[in-house]
């Protein structure tokens, strides 16, 4: 128990930042990346003069109350086994405010060459018309870039909380949460540069389309696909599978990523092939209200993203039916000491959208209760896939004994 006293997050069990020299290390490196970040954010959005920033802190006001949809999406499916808050700000703020600063530079320097490649490439340049580097450079530049931008936090937590990074629904949470991010940050600086482009800044539209299936579509869903592999390869017990799934992930993350950042060049091609002419300048984005333009885009997403949609929804099915599984399997043991038998037929009855409870007079400690019962049936099955022994595990007595304590409060709670 002295771990847990230690630390009551439960952040740092098994964790490399339990470490000091590790932490102080990673403490210097998340340090520069902020100041990093910060240098990148007053640079692409202070030198634009009073008025354009004024229109980034609203976009971004209003970005953040949007953010609040895929968070609380994210948090209901996280309630089988709930992480600590700090963690899911920390996954959101990486992808918000790391993830896009460190891809922001690489972006635009990509783009610029692409731009001095078509100046030797007058042909296609016509062709495509005004926005030709945009839709070249865009479907190399950023599937590449932003996905391993995003993924390098992924990895990072991958690394430095593994024990709270459990299987395929953690890895999905985690991905997802920081796609959310980046997609709060990157859509208050589209509605920004829209207006120093054409004088007017399309709130609606540009936070319509980027808060799609509640925020879900786009970066969420590219980044959440990658996760979900990182969690796959943490609770298989073959090794090959491990090694592999991250990387077929993150291939599925860029490859999804490109095809949606293809589709206009696609599209002004085939424009061409059927000899519409090119347009002759950039056009402003349409005038759409936030509801309408989120409506539109969401059904959009559903057509050209179907086979990823499906595959996230495959994704979020067998793993809430894998973490029943895990569950019930390893809590039937603890029947009679962690867990009682009138608490084990709720386990028995739980359902996809459903969150047992203990005692709905102290809901803290009871949702701390069932969380512990399962962060220790979760226990017990990582130990069993790496063929050791649970019973001799230290920290599998450790959460017995905070189960115990924890219903010892709720028994005093009832008392008084």
């Amino acid at each position: 128990m002295s771990a847990l006293r230690r630390d009551p997050t439960g952040l740092a069990i098994s964790s490399p930042l339990r470490r000091p020299r590790v932490a102080r290390i990673t403490a210097v490196w998340l340090a520069m990346l902020l100041a990093i970040a910060s240098l990148v954010i007053c640079a692409a959005v202070g030198t634009l003069g009073a008025e354009a920033t004024r229109v980034f802190l609203v976009a971004l006001a209003m970005s953040t109350l949007l953010s609040a949809m895929p968070i609380a999406v994210l948090w209901f499916l996280d309630r089988r086994e709930r992480e600590s808050p700090w963690l899911f700000a920390s996954a959101f703020l990486w992808g918000g405010l790391i993830a896009t600063t460190l891809a922001l530079p690489v972006n635009s320097t990509v783009l610029y060459f692409v731009a001095q490649w078509l100046e030797s490439h007058t042909a296609l340049r016509d062709m495509l018309g005004p926005d030709a580097a945009i839709m070249i450079g865009a479907p190399i530049a950023a599937p590449l870039v932003e996905e391993t931008t995003k993924g390098l936090g992924l990895l990072l937590l991958f690394w430095l909380v593994r024990s709270e990074f459990d299987n395929v629904r953690d890895g999905l949470v985690y991905g997802a949460l920081i796609g959310a991010g980046f997609n709060w940050f990157e859509s208050a600086l589209y509605v920004q540069q829209n207006f120093v482009q054409f004088g007017d800044a399309p709130f609606g539209f540009q936070l319509g389309i980027r808060y799609a299936w509640l925020g879900l579509a786009g970066h969420a869903m590219f980044s959440g696909i990658f996760g979900a592999s990182l969690g796959f390869a943490r609770a298989t017990r073959f090794r090959w599978l491990a090694w592999i799934a991250p990387i077929v992930g993150f291939l599925i993350a860029v490859g999804a990523h490109a095809w949606n950042n293809s589709l206009p060049l696609f599209m002004t091609l085939l424009a061409a092939k059927h000899g519409e002419a090119p347009p002759t300048e950039i056009a402003s984005p349409p005038d759409m209200d936030l509801l309408q333009a989120m409506t539109t885009a969401s059904v959009t997403n559903l057509i050209v993203f179907l086979p990823f949609a499906l595959l996230m929804i495959v994704i979020i099915r067998r793993s809430g039916h894998a973490e029943r599984a895990v569950i019930r399997e390893e809590l039937a043991d603890e029947v009679g000491g962690s867990i009682t038998a009138q608490e084990y037929q709720t386990v028995l009855a739980d359902r996809v959208y459903r969150t047992r409870r203990i005692d709905s007079r102290n809901k803290a400690a009871s949702a701390a209760l069932v969380n512990a019962q399962h962060e220790l049936a979760f226990r017990k099955r990582r130990l069993r896939d790496r063929r050791l022994d649970p019973e001799a595990d230290p920290r599998v007595a450790a959460r017995r004994l905070q189960i115990a304590r924890l219903r010892q409060l709720i028994s005093e709670t009832a008392v008084g």
